[in-house]
């Protein structure tokens, strides 16, 4: 039912869903945002398009590591490199097996056929023949320099995998002095860096330190002697103004180092700790060495002032350990050179919603760094790379691919020499996640089947990974085809935890409610609901509340459908729209605005405003009134307009199962299968079509019939309630006051008044006047 048709005429529908990472527990926000995408396929299904779902794992690189770190209590170091890769592959095959169980429960309609691991040979083949195209025309180079490093994870990683940090520090202002003697107060929150310091910086500006600059000031604690620079980035207003430049504490420094043609003095160790050309420093770990060197300064007298400060620290995404700069030798994919192609293939796509485009633009002009895509990591895809003692780089041919070349030899270098060394580095995981059009595509396996669908109808995925999944995929599209990977992107929000801890996370544990546990307790049709009651790009916090709200939803479908079934069973309504009363006319009329209104949001993608006209019409609309309304014709087959209320039902029940069948799959399947479905009819509701508009349901004159009927219906309520007496109880006589132009057509529904109001006479009194006034005498 949910399979793509190979071959098939009807317009092709990709989505590129998005691969889980595989580092933990799913949690409520992925069954959030996956019901989104679950959304817009079940509805484009029905609007006759072949959609094409896959559905991958993404279970390669870091996360997963960590992931088996965690599970297993086991490191590389402990196991040894093959052991650890075997044991990732298993932890890996296991957590994915429980995220299928998820997405089946929860009723996504992937077609499985097409499932795809970012780990297995075909994710490793498409992974390693794009980075040798990338080689191929110098996007891919390799080269020593500065990088961002996290010492706990101890790998380079990309400026898109770094988040900020608010925390408390202190400013320690330290002595630095001229040869003459003179005193520049130099403020800084990383004193164990004063082993690194190759320069300090003043603002051009800043008059306080204008005799300082040209001249050289002795850095405390190592004696050594560094010049005093000028420099715009220097704030005048920040510490004390000047700024000593380390080899690395930030960017800035990067920037000043390769402008000045500064020294390097590298004092950090990939551990995190300090080498040995800190001096008194060497083997503490950063923390250790800050308080010794606070301590140093202030027992030779250099230490002038602290003070406590906020600061903003840059942190890995991963682990949230505070990042370092070293210098190592990478790969990295050229982008910084390339901005302004990559700003117009965004601009080619149509982002939902539209304002989160200018997070894709504000990070492409705001980008520092090419694409840091090499890892010192075990558990990942290799770079199909050899290093020949010569100097030339090996690759194999693209028919060797997947290949490791830490297991297989190249070929001889053409120098002759039989000395390698393979690259032991492994990718990082976005340089395959990246490509996953052309791996659920099949672009290497199956061309037929990727000219097919590519580029995809549909990114789906959440606003955070914009940085690093929605750019990385354009720039390995853009610079493997020439074009944008897909139509149109749209972002799901976060399912926040409700005890206001912010976003979930399978890496930090799943948050408090597991999925399965909750759609045990609720179904996934409450669930989905839930899910379909915020738009795109916005974040919502789990509710239960909302959640029993879907499950009475479902539960008064099914019994509205259980109520229809004995009225409408064998029964097929007339091609031609019959004889219908007011209230006939209005509902239908109503119905028939529904569709047009909901599938303009659908094709919007604005499934919540879709969801909530739905409801609405199926509780007020349709539950509440029009089935009280009609209940008196249902019941007397020899009422003249008795065919009319069964057309009626018949239509307005199986067009609002149709509508919700995206939304809530289960009730409305099992509900049309107990009351349409036979042998000529497709299996389940997930294989009919999405309703139409039918112009013969459009009568304007109705809506005002229509909204008598509801006013009366109300006011009767009114009383009733005011004093006391159930719905059901009868009413002796009702008299309305309406509008002289539609009393013929509430004659012809006094049935339904009736049946409504319980209302033994019902009089209708002619007026000018707009609007509706029922009275029922007391006597």
């Amino acid at each position: 039912m949910y399979a793509f048709h190979r071959g098939s005429a009807e317009a092709v529908y990709a989505i590129d869903t998005p691969p889980p990472s595989v580092s933990g527990n799913l949690h409520l926000g992925n069954v959030y945002s996956y019901s989104h995408t679950d959304f817009i396929a079940r509805y484009r299904r029905m609007r006759g398009e072949n959609v094409f779902y896959p559905m991958g794992f993404d279970d390669n690189g870091l996360p997963s590591e960590r992931l088996v770190e965690r599970e297993l209590g086991i490191t590389p170091a402990d196991v040894g490199r093959k052991e650890f890769i075997e044991a990732c592959l298993q932890t890996t095959r296991t957590f994915a097996e429980r995220y299928r169980a998820v997405w089946e429960r929860l009723g996504l309609s992937i077609d499985w056929k097409y499932t795809y691991h970012t780990i297995d040979a075909d994710a490793r083949r498409a992974a390693q023949a794009a980075f040798l195209a990338l080689m191929r025309d110098d996007s891919a180079y390799r080269r020593e320099a500065p990088v961002i490093w996290c010492p706990l994870c101890r790998t380079a990683i990309a400026q898109a995998e770094v988040d900020d940090l608010d925390r408390e520090t202190e400013f320690v202002t330290l002595s630095f002095r001229t040869l003459a003697g003179r005193e520049l107060p130099v403020a800084t929150t990383r004193p164990e860096l004063l082993p690194a310091c190759v320069a300090v910086f003043v603002h051009p500006g800043d008059e306080r330190y204008a005799a300082f600059v040209g001249q050289s000031v002795t850095v405390p604690l190592t004696g050594e002697s560094v010049a005093v620079y000028t420099d715009q980035k220097a704030q005048p207003d920040k510490g004390t103004g000047a700024v000593m430049c380390c080899t690395f504490g930030d960017p800035t420094d990067i920037e000043w180092w390769y402008e000045r043609n500064l020294p390097l003095k590298p004092i950090l160790t990939p551990e995190g700790r300090l080498g040995s050309s800190a001096g008194n420093l060497s083997g503490l770990e950063v923390a250790d060495a800050r308080r010794r060197a606070i301590e140093g300064a202030q027992d030779t007298g250099l230490l002038l002032a602290t003070r406590p400060a906020e600061q903003t620290v840059r942190v890995h995404e991963r682990c949230g350990t505070a990042v370092e700069y070293l210098v190592t030798r990478q790969w990295f994919i050229r982008v910084l050179d390339r901005k302004e192609e990559l700003l117009a293939a965004g601009d080619a796509i149509r982002w939902v919603p539209a304002a989160m485009q200018s997070r894709y633009r504000d990070w492409i002009e705001n980008l520092r760094w090419d694409w840091l895509i090499s890892r010192q990591r075990t558990y990942g895809v290799p770079f199909p790379i050899w290093y020949c003692s010569c100097g030339q780089i090996l690759t194999p041919d693209e028919s060797e691919l997947p290949i490791d070349p830490t297991i297989t030899p190249p070929r001889p270098c053409r120098c002759g020499s039989t000395e390698w060394m393979p690259e032991t580095d492994v990718m990082d995981t976005w340089a395959t996640s990246s490509l996953t059009p052309q791996i659920a595509g099949r672009q290497l396996e199956d061309p037929p089947l990727y000219r097919d669908v590519f580029p995809m109808a549909l990114r789906p995925q959440a606003h955070e990974i914009i940085r690093t999944w929605a750019f990385y995929t354009i720039v390995q599209s853009l610079y493997g085809s020439g074009m944008a990977p897909w139509k149109t992107i749209m972002i799901s929000g976060w399912g926040l935890a409700p005890e206001g801890e912010g976003k979930i996370s399978k890496s930090k544990g799943g948050g408090p409610m597991s999925p399965m546990a909750m759609l045990d307790q609720w179904s996934a049709d409450a669930i989905r609901y839930w899910a379909a009651s915020t738009g795109p790009g916005k974040d919502t916090v789990i509710s239960e509340d909302k959640i029993a709200a879907g499950s009475k939803l479902a539960t008064k479908l099914w019994n509205v459908g259980m109520f229809g079934r004995r009225f409408l069973q064998d029964y097929r309504p007339p091609h031609a729209c019959p004889r219908l009363s007011a209230a006939d006319a209005w509902i239908l009329t109503s119905l028939e605005a529904l569709i047009e209104r909901c599938t303009t949001a659908m094709d919007e993608y604005d499934y919540a405003t879709a969801k909530n006209d739905i409801e609405i019409f199926f509780w007020h609309d349709l539950a509440d009134n029009y089935l009280e309304m009609a209940k008196g014709r249902l019941y007397d087959l020899n009422d003249p307009l008795a065919g009319a209320a069964r057309y009626t039902l018949y239509n307005l029940l199986l067009t609002v199962l149709k509508l919700f069948a995206p939304f809530l799959p289960f009730v409305t399947d099992a509900v049309y299968r107990e009351v349409f479905q036979d042998s000529s009819w497709p299996t389940s509701i997930h294989g009919t079509r999405w309703p139409r508009p039918v112009p013969d349901w459009r009568n304007p004159q109705a809506e005002a019939a229509g909204r008598a009927l509801l006013d009366i219906a109300a006011a009767v309520r009114r009383y009733k309630s005011d004093r006391g007496m159930s719905l059901g109880a009868p009413v002796p006589r009702l008299l309305v006051e309406v509008q002289s132009s539609i009393v013929p057509t509430l004659s012809e529904s006094a049935a339904d008044i009736r049946s409504v109001t319980r209302a033994q006479d019902v009089r209708l009194v002619p007026t000018a006047e707009p609007g509706t006034v029922v009275s029922i005498p007391e006597d």
